[in-house]
C-alpha cells in the first residue's frame, strides 16, 4: 500500500530531525496529544538509530507515513550491502525504547533492505 507521506533523504544521522519534524506535523494534524506526539517523535529518532549504522553511504533513507484518525504508521528503510543480516536489534538500547513507546515494532531485513516498522497510537479520547 502507498503511504501518505514518503520521505527520500539522503543517509546522514543530520537528516533525521526531518523525519522528525514530519512526524511531529502529521500527528498534529490527527489530533494526537502532546504525550502522542512526543512518543512519535522519539519512535523515530530510535528507529533512525536502529537502521542508520547498516546503510549504504550512497544510498537513501526512506520513510512512509501511513495515517488514520487515530494511529501513524511508519516504515523507515535503508539499502544495504548484500544480505547481510544486523545484529539482534533485541539487546540494543533504541529498540528497547522504540518497543516501549509504540503498539508494535519490527525490524525486517531483505535483499539488501533494513527497516523499522512501528505504529503510534493516539489516547485521545474522542
Amino acid at each position: 500500500m502507498r503511504p501518505d507521506v514518503e520521505l527520500r533523504l539522503p543517509v546522514d544521522p543530520a537528516f533525521v530531525s526531518v523525519l522528525r519534524a514530519t512526524a511531529v506535523s502529521l500527528a498534529a494534524r490527527l489530533n494526537f496529544t502532546i504525550d502522542d506526539i512526543e512518543d512519535l517523535r522519539m519512535a523515530v529518532s530510535e528507529a533512525s538509530a536502529l537502521v542508520l549504522p547498516h546503510a549504504q553511504a550512497d544510498g537513501d533513507l526512506v520513510a512512509g507515513f501511513h495515517t488514520a484518525p487515530d494511529k501513524v504508521e511508519v516504515r523507515i528503510s535503508v539499502p544495504t550491502s548484500g544480505t547481510a543480516t544486523p545484529p539482534a536489534a533485541e539487546e540494543d538500547f533504541a529498540w528497547q525504547v522504540l518497543s516501549a513507546l509504540t503498539t508494535h515494532a519490527e525490524l525486517q531485513t531483505g535483499e539488501g533492505s533494513y527497516a523499522a516498522i512501528f505504529t503510534v497510537h493516539s489516547t485521545a479520547t474522542v
